[in-house]
């Protein structure tokens, strides 16, 4: 029998691509080669919660850990992650766009990282975000995640780390700055236009990020932050539009390409709707 891969998946705040991120390895349950263990702080990022869910990952003794949270160069993802790589667990960071800062950092200090930068940050001002408004903006940011091939990169990112352990090899952590370029080769799109829109999406998403930051923290006057994260929110909302459009482009040529897992952990693939999947 082949080995058991034990991924770890760590998880603090929340990111566009946090909560489906341990779905994009297993999406019909019926993988035989791995057994993931899941364990979170909630939205609460300090040091001491994260170390605390950090400890419980140690426990369960992963072959590799994935450690993802917003902004990892905040204290509290820092002591979890460091909880993970003193207990001798590779570890591979998954961030958006400020993480930017300390790629060299985690590099030096042998972290892998898959770093977002379309993972916008949310609009989180009291005077505008309620939990439906949190909601409705990540499912925006997941679809176009899914839709310009984000998604596509960190699961074949983390399905190499658990292919080189079943092989017996160390994993050779993924290091990774995701952007239009890379997300969109990865979805093999058919149609040009819906290569461009696809771009379109992920570039709006980026901006959305900027937006967010300055309405959260550069400006004080509550009448204006209020409409600079609503604009940011509304620009994710036409983001998804585009993502819907971008795939609907594809299936009218049926030219979408699908990459489902075989239940021993292998990519298929197709392009036509009738077909088999195969290698």
């Amino acid at each position: 029998m082949s080995k058991i891969v034990k991924v770890g998946i760590v998880k603090s705040g929340c990111i566009g691509t946090l909560p489906l991120i341990e779905f994009l390895l297993d999406e019909r349950a019926e993988r035989k080669d791995l057994e993931v263990r899941v364990v979170g702080s909630g939205a609460n990022m300090s040091a001491e919660k994260c170390a605390v869910v950090a400890k419980e990952m140690v426990e369960f003794n992963p072959d590799f850990a994935v450690f993802i949270s917003p902004n990892a160069t905040l204290p509290g993802p820092n002591k979890g992650r460091t909880v993970l790589s003193e207990a001798g667990i590779p570890t591979v960071v998954v961030s958006d766009g400020p993480t930017k800062k300390i790629s060299q950092e985690l590099e030096d200090a042998g972290f892998g990282f898959i770093i977002i930068d379309a993972d916008a940050m949310i609009g989180a001002r009291r005077e505008f975000l309620d939990p439906a408004e949190m909601a409705l903006f990540n499912a925006d940011v997941m679809k176009v995640l899914a839709v310009t091939g984000v998604f596509n990169i960190v699961f074949n990112a983390l399905d190499k780390l658990i292919s080189e352990v079943k092989n017996g090899k160390k994993p050779t952590l993924p290091r990774i700055i995701v952007n239009k370029e890379l997300a969109t080769e990865a979805v093999e799109f058919q149609n040009p236009y819906a290569k461009s829109k696809a771009i379109a999406a992920y570039e709006i998403s980026r901006r959305v990020a900027d937006l967010s930051t300055e309405g959260c923290f550069k400006v004080k006057e509550w009448e204006s932050y209020i409409a600079i994260v609503s604009a940011a929110h509304e620009m994710m909302h036409q983001a998804a539009k585009l993502a819907d459009e971008v795939r609907e482009l594809e299936k009218s040529g049926d030219t979408l390409t699908r990459t489902p897992h075989h239940s021993d952990g292998t990519i298929l693939k197709k392009k036509k709707l009738v077909e088999k999947p195969a290698h």
